[in-house]
């Protein structure tokens, strides 16, 4: 069984600030920590489920050189690898070759969400929402549309109890969640302790994977329009140009193909 492990970094147990998870402040270096024995602990209920085969994809945008590249490779599980890519939903190759299940761990609430802790969509200051035929998602719904793309399911979503009920609502009730935290704010949260998270998110991914079958590969649908609000008329006014990329007004922008894949790679590449 091959399993890829996505992860980003604001849905760890006990992150609420920005200055935990942007590279370089004194508190990223103890939040890298934490964030990677979420990971490991993916990573081990996989191995218990009989995955032969791991690859960890960081999705955490620290800046400064730590972008993509936030875990610690020296606490890292030997028993799986891991990427490093230059572009967000850049790296493929896994899910091409024959996926059968992803594992999306500390992820957050797409923008605008009520209690989400450090909730945003792609970047905090540019994106207000993002919609894949006229359905609002977050991260989540991104990275589980790049795994439906090859056929790859989500079994387990990681982070706090809004951003796993967001989950739900989008990839439906047989999807296995943990909530490492409870929201009280866009900055605040209540935690549990980093050693029970990491024991919820061991047992989850474990019986994500044997159900593995109940849930499938998530389809924004075909054809595939995708709508993206920005913050402000100059970031829009960059797609004015390109290719199959409408203006829709000075601050929302369309992607339309025949499918998600197709429509997505027009928006951001």
């Amino acid at each position: 069984m091959r399993v890829l492990v996505i992860s980003d970094m604001e849905g760890v147990s006990g992150v609420v600030k920005w200055e935990q998870v942007e590279g370089g402040e004194p508190l990223y270096e103890e939040a890298r920590k934490l964030y990677t024995e979420e990971i490991n602990a993916a990573v081990r209920g996989a191995k218990a489920a009989g995955a032969t085969e791991i690859v960890v994809m960081d999705c955490h945008g620290a800046g400064k050189g730590w972008t993509f590249n936030s875990l610690v490779p020296e606490l890292l599980d030997p028993d799986c690898e891991w990427v490093v890519q230059d572009e967000w939903s850049e790296y493929t190759e896994f899910l091409e070759e024959g996926c059968d299940a992803a594992l999306l761990v500390a992820m957050h609430s797409k923008a605008g969400t009520d209690r989400g802790v450090m909730s945003h969509t792609i970047s905090g200051r540019d994106y207000r929402d993002l919609r894949f035929n006229g359905v609002s998602v977050g991260e989540t719904g991104i990275n589980a549309a790049l795994c439906g793309a090859w056929g790859c399911p989500v079994v387990l979503v990681t982070g706090d109890d809004v951003t796993c009920r967001e989950a739900v609502d989008l990839l439906g009730p047989e999807l296995v969640t943990v909530a490492v935290k409870q929201g009280l704010g866009r900055y605040s949260a209540r935690n549990l302790p980093p050693v029970r998270a990491r024991e919820l998110i061991e047992a989850g991914a474990k019986v994500g994977l044997e159900r593995r079958a109940s849930v499938p590969p998530y389809d924004p649908g075909k054809p595939c329009e995708i709508v993206a609000v920005l913050a402000s008329t100059d970031l829009a006014a960059r797609y004015r140009f390109r290719q199959a990329v409408e203006l829709v007004d000075p601050v929302t922008v369309a992607s339309r193909a025949g499918d998600w894949l197709t429509a997505w790679r027009q928006l951001v590449f």
